[in-house]
């Protein structure tokens, strides 16, 4: 994390945090006394080296705030007399994000698992196994000679034989059999394998199915909207169509090779451009760089990244309103020009 502060009429401060920054370099790109320089994305993002993606030049830094609100992923705060200049009513607001309908989720975990910044969280609650699964058990250790073949045939591991040590002939017998009602399915294979006939199951929920009460499940999911750069991973794979996401630009990454000047993708050799992408959006296919453009976010961190310079980010339209400045509109609109 770096800033710079300024303390006068107004108290102005800067934050660039490194955790929410993708590299992409459009802040530096677009400020107006180039006070901000993009390091080696590449080492940075391979964990080469340990530095943050922007560095600031505070000799050169006015504290315009411009590279905070030109910033998609809010990786840069810009205070005011130590309040957020985003919540100001006259400054830019990007107008994206990413919702997820708890009303809509089947808690599936889906999203959580493809997620490439690890942004969402899910805690799932489910209903205990001996509510939905009944039956009885009988069991007569005076029977069990302890081979064990129950043990290691219950598919549930739900089956314990404690035993006891003979002080004459110092061999081992079964002294109790305890099944686990929380694991036990109540399946019958212990019964079936025990060559003693020590175990008796009845199922009960089996014979009468309407005894299953109906079956809730619920939990709670959390996306951290400081990390989530609204990839949209989440509403590609959700099921139920519960995630909702609005990206900060449209347009597409385009792959533009030229064999007569050698500037071909190296692929397999390479990869530069899928060790930065921050949403997972690009993969190797045939020794070439695949973008899905369904999950590409247009930040630009891979055509910064690749050696070739042959990756061109084409953005279209940036959601970001409330632009009033002419200079600003001017500055922000060579983000899509």
């Amino acid at each position: 994390m770096t800033s710079v502060l300024r303390e006068g009429k107004e108290t102005r401060k800067i934050t660039h945090t490194n955790d929410e920054c993708v590299g992409c370099g459009i802040c530096s790109d677009i400020c107006p006394t180039s006070a901000l320089n993009l390091g080696p994305i590449l080492p940075i993002a391979r964990g080469i080296l340990e530095m943050d993606y922007i560095n600031m030049n505070h000799d050169k830094c006015v504290l315009c705030g411009l590279c905070s609100f030109a910033c998609p992923f809010d990786a840069i705060d810009f205070e005011i007399n130590g309040e957020n200049a985003k919540k100001i009513e006259n400054y830019p607001k990007w107008n994206c994000g990413t919702e997820i309908t708890k009303d809509d989720c089947i808690y599936c975990g889906k999203c959580e698992i493809y997620c490439p910044r690890d942004a969402i969280a899910m805690k799932r609650n489910l209903p205990n196994v001996e509510d939905l699964v009944m039956g009885e058990t009988r069991t007569e250790v005076d029977k069990c000679i302890n081979c064990r073949i129950c043990v290691e045939m219950c598919p549930a591991e739900a089956i314990t034989i404690k035993t006891e040590s003979e002080k004459t002939t110092k061999k081992f017998t079964a002294k109790d059999i305890e099944i686990d009602k929380s694991k036990c399915m109540y399946c019958k294979i212990c019964q079936k394998v025990c060559p003693e006939d020590a175990i008796k199951i009845i199922c009960t929920s089996c014979m009468d199915i309407e005894q299953i009460p109906e079956v809730t499940i619920d939990g709670a999911l959390v996306l951290d909207e400081e990390i989530c750069v609204n990839c949209g991973w989440c509403e590609k794979i959700c099921p139920t169509e519960a995630a909702h996401t609005k990206k900060p630009f449209e347009g597409e990454v385009i792959l533009n090779e030229n064999e007569e000047e050698d500037l071909i993708c190296k692929g397999d050799s390479c990869h530069a451009c899928q060790d930065v992408c921050p949403c997972n959006a690009i993969t190797i296919v045939d020794n070439k760089s695949f973008v899905n453009q369904e999950v590409c976010v247009l930040c630009g961190a891979c055509a910064k990244a690749c050696p070739q310079k042959i990756l061109n980010v084409n953005r279209t339209v940036m959601n970001l309103d409330n632009i009033k400045s002419a200079s600003w509109q001017k500055i922000l609109g060579s983000i899509i020009d």
